[in-house]
């Protein structure tokens, strides 16, 4: 049994000795020593948030967490996977390049959750930066402030570049779309014809330019040396920016995963419908070769035999 996920498209480290008598030696590591690693942790949060928006926001300067230094490869989310897809109104048959399109469809050919609950999260990272910064600079922590700050900087960089590098798509009647995803999942795009091309095809993110790779490497080594340089902190600095990473890292993940719609090119995809179970993939073309009357789509993508074309 397999399910049929729709959709809808609409437009636009230090450590302390001590010694005693007996020659022991004590070993206390300190925050700093958890704080370093953490904010040089690969994670794909922010990279997958990305990818979900389409673009990158000034806000998101504001959203601090471990990864930060991965966000230009966002192109690379969905797993190199391009489904087979199929345009139930003409018969064309294609593959869908757009990164973005295909993570959201990985995700909810599984499962679907509230989205409202995801909006609601993404914003208390910010809320956590604006803390973190007004602490630091109540009991004067200027290498806590500093951090902050600089990783800020960081993440201002990579937006920019970012949004450079993201393309508009190309610019109607309505139209359809199934697509095959791995693990025998099936997903129903449905939309204006031209909406529909701008979520699926063409290039969604350009290759950066010589000075906009430069700008990321001088972000990626900010990060690098606010790490170095998170030592000098006070240990109720390096607490707060732990708790700062771990819970902004925690709150993205979480809103990433509950939501259920994506931005790009001016776009918005969204579900439409719970997940339909169906015993055979025949059970399924027939449904949509009776709505849209015609099954070289079907044969296109190995549904259907030839003879079994005919008797449809």
């Amino acid at each position: 049994m397999f399910c049929l996920a729709w959709f809808l498209v609409s437009p636009p480290s230090k450590a302390t000795y001590g010694t005693s008598s007996s020659q022991w030696v004590s070993l206390q590591p300190s925050p700093a020593s958890l704080s370093t690693p953490l904010g040089l942790a690969d994670l794909t949060t922010i990279a997958t948030r990305t990818a979900l928006t389409g673009s990158a926001s000034y806000l998101d300067v504001l959203f601090l967490a471990p990864g930060i230094h991965r966000q230009q490869q966002a192109s690379d989310v969905n797993g190199g996977e391009q489904p087979v897809t199929a345009a139930i109104t003409t018969g064309y048959i294609f593959r869908v390049e757009n990164q973005a399109t295909v993570r959201f469809l990985q995700k909810h050919g599984r499962s679907l959750e509230a989205g409202v609950a995801a909006t609601l999260l993404f914003l208390v990272g910010p809320l956590l930066t604006l803390t973190a910064i007004a602490y630091l600079g109540a009991i004067r922590d200027w290498w806590g402030l500093g951090s902050v700050l600089a990783l800020m900087l960081a993440r201002l960089i990579n937006v920019v570049v970012f949004r450079r590098r993201a393309k508009a798509g190309l610019a109607s009647k309505a139209g359809g779309l199934l697509v095959l995803l791995s693990q025998d999942r099936w997903i129903r795009i449905d939309g204006l014809v031209d909406d529909l091309k701008a979520v699926t095809a063409g290039q969604w993110l350009r290759n950066m330019t010589a000075v906009e790779g430069f700008a990321v490497a001088i972000a990626t080594t900010v990060i690098y040396a606010t790490a170095s340089l998170a030592g000098n902190c006070s240990r109720s600095s390096i607490l707060v920016l732990f708790g700062l990473l771990v819970l902004s890292a925690a709150f993205l993940g979480v809103g990433n995963e509950m939501a259920t719609k994506f931005h790009t090119h001016g776009r918005v995809v969204t579900t439409f419908e719970e997940p339909i179970p169906y015993s055979r993939r025949l059970d399924l073309a027939r449904e949509l070769i009776t709505e849209y009357k015609r099954s070289d789509w079907a044969l296109g993508l190995g549904m259907l035999t030839q003879e079994e074309g005919l008797q449809c």
